[in-house]
């Protein structure tokens, strides 16, 4: 029985041990994107106009504060699970796909008052939203495409069109398998599907907002297009370079080459150092933490 302490120890503490693990993998990825390419875009020109600001934050906030009010329905969680879900935000951003929520199931884990079986929740919630932006994607380019087809390489015209049937294929064969698939009730899958519908227009409203602000001469009309065609370029799994061809095809729309070019590298790069402050706050926030617990314990 001795023996098997350290076990057990090493057992009940492995969801910390993530999360501190996860912390350091996204300081680590944060400071390499931004000192190769994230300063470059800050060094130029910078939106004087406080409303890009405003705007941004508001839809950089977007998914965290969704995924808050789903898992808020799904299990009560207190509102220190915002900094968990930031942090899940971030990982998936910087770290491999889907890091984040292996953090966030081991936060979850590390607190079975709350839940008692978070894999299946968790699980879901990633699935209905694939789902959602898979199918926003297939509704954009079913309006983008016949409008902007004319500006695109033919050759890539047929990779889209590849890239979204198989964008539909994926939700046809989840559903068609959801009695295996799914852990939680239709009702609550529904409510999921609702809030990350929510999200995504909240997204790309409020994006498109921030750029009208940093460029007023083009309309914000003409902003929701090109919002609506970045989403839809973000979905297609078979086209490479998905930001360049973004960025292209805005250019080809509005003109103004220098100027977009310039917004778009300061708008990812804000993204980045929005990403490396959050980072910075859950550091301190798990030093105070573990200070805090040192101090109860009397150091032992």
């Amino acid at each position: 029985m001795v023996a098997l302490r350290p076990v057990q120890t090493l057992r009940r503490r492995w969801p910390s041990l993530l999360g501190a693990a996860v912390t350091v993998a996204m300081m680590v990825g944060l400071l390499h994107e931004l000192l190769d390419h994230g300063l470059a875009g800050l060094r130029r020109t910078v939106p004087e106009t406080p409303g890009f600001y405003v705007y941004f934050l508001l839809s950089y906030l977007a998914l965290p504060v969704c995924d808050f009010v789903i898992f808020r329905r799904l299990w009560g969680v207190p509102p220190g699970a915002f900094l968990a879900l930031n942090k899940k935000r971030i990982a998936n951003d910087i770290l491999i796909g889907y890091s984040g929520d292996a953090y966030f199931y081991a936060w979850a884990r590390a607190r079975l008052k709350m839940v008692a079986a978070p894999f299946g929740a968790v699980k879901d919630v990633s699935i209905v939203s694939g789902i959602v932006g898979n199918l926003t994607a297939i509704l954009l380019g079913a309006v983008a495409l016949p409008l902007g087809y004319e500006l695109i390489d033919p050759e890539l015209v047929r990779t889209m069109l590849w890239s979204l049937g198989i964008a539909l294929a994926v939700p046809v064969v989840v559903v068609a398998f959801s009695s295996r698939v799914f852990s939680l009730s239709r009702g609550e899958l529904w409510f999921i599907f609702g809030i990350d519908w929510l999200r995504i227009t909240l997204t790309c409203v409020t994006i498109a907002l921030a750029w009208s602000y940093a460029m007023p001469s083009v309309s914000i009309g003409m902003w929701l297009f090109l919002v609506a065609g970045r989403q839809l370029v973000s979905r297609l799994p078979l086209v490479p370079n998905k930001d360049l061809l973004f960025a292209n095809f805005a250019i080809l729309v509005i003109g103004h080459d220098r100027t977009l070019s310039d917004l778009m590298a300061f708008t990812g790069a804000s993204t980045l150092v929005m990403h490396l402050l959050l980072t910075l706050l859950f550091g301190v926030v798990y030093v105070w933490e573990r200070t805090q617990r040192w101090r109860h314990t009397g150091g032992a």
